[in-house]
């Protein structure tokens, strides 16, 4: 099964790694070449450990079990939680709360807190309270909403995290890695690929990439929850002009797309 092809990956810019200076060389089995100073992922291994990991989600999702997608920065956080919606799983896009999986049963009665305030404002209780205690406690709401929404569905502790930058989201993979829940993760050139459990070589800044591979491992979950693909159109989301093309113009230039699929097709050949 060939979960993405090599013009879509190509398209997307999944080669594009860091500046060379800022690499983690324990990437280095997963580096192709390096292009005006710019690291170029290894799209032959990009692809097959693309499909182990639609796979592994496919078969563990098959089985029950749960995940929650996590990426808060600016170009990930609005694909995180769409992909995360689609599928029918949980997100954290905003800040990661110390103790989200760690310390559980006091997130947990945040959540629940958070479910009490929206049956307020839903049940018109809100409305009768004073006017300065209730502009309180809708604040509250909105707070709560921002940083908890995408859990407030999640009853226990997630079986998978799927994490857009493992650098940024650190303290999410510590944690799951400290309660034995696996981590999948896109490794960018300036991750340590021993952080997770399944591992998919790409560029985890640019917003076309993020939305590429998180968007075929929200197939993997949809199929395996529902036992087919979905075959919705997702329209594309709002992100940040700034953030859209984040380290691609610098190294697309010089970069020989020929090159790359010779590399693979030669690769794919052999194996």
């Amino acid at each position: 099964m060939t979960v993405v092809t090599l013009p879509q990956m190509l398209e997307a810019g999944v080669h594009f790694g860091h500046q060379t200076r800022r690499w983690n060389p324990k990437m280095n089995r997963f580096i192709f070449t390096e292009r005006n100073g710019i690291h170029i992922i290894d799209l032959t291994q990009t692809a097959y450990l693309l499909d182990d990991a639609y796979t592994y989600l496919r078969e563990a999702t098959e089985r029950g079990q749960k995940v929650l997608f996590v990426g808060t920065k600016r170009q990930a956080a609005p694909v995180i939680a769409q992909e995360a919606k689609r599928c029918g799983m949980y997100w954290v896009n905003q800040r990661w709360l110390g103790g989200m999986l760690t310390n559980w049963t006091t997130i947990r009665s945040r959540v629940d807190r958070l479910k009490d305030l929206e049956a307020m404002a839903e049940n018109g209780t809100m409305n009768l309270l004073p006017k300065k205690e209730a502009s309180v406690l809708r604040r509250e709401l909105e707070r709560l909403t921002k940083y908890l929404g995408g859990i407030k569905n999640m009853r226990r502790l997630p079986d998978i995290l799927l994490v857009v930058d493992q650098r940024r989201e650190s303290n999410a993979v510590m944690e799951a890695r400290r309660l034995g829940i696996q981590v999948v993760s896109l490794l960018d050139t300036n991750c340590d690929p021993d952080l997770s459990d399944v591992g998919i070589p790409a560029n985890d800044d640019a917003i076309r990439s993020i939305r590429l591979i998180v968007g075929k491992m929200a197939d993997a979950i949809y199929e395996g929850r529902h036992g087919q693909v979905d075959d919705g159109v997702v329209p594309e989301v709002d992100v940040p002009q700034e953030d859209v093309e984040v380290a691609i113009p610098e190294a697309a230039s010089p970069v020989d797309k020929g090159e790359v699929l010779f590399s693979y097709t030669n690769d794919t050949e052999e194996g």
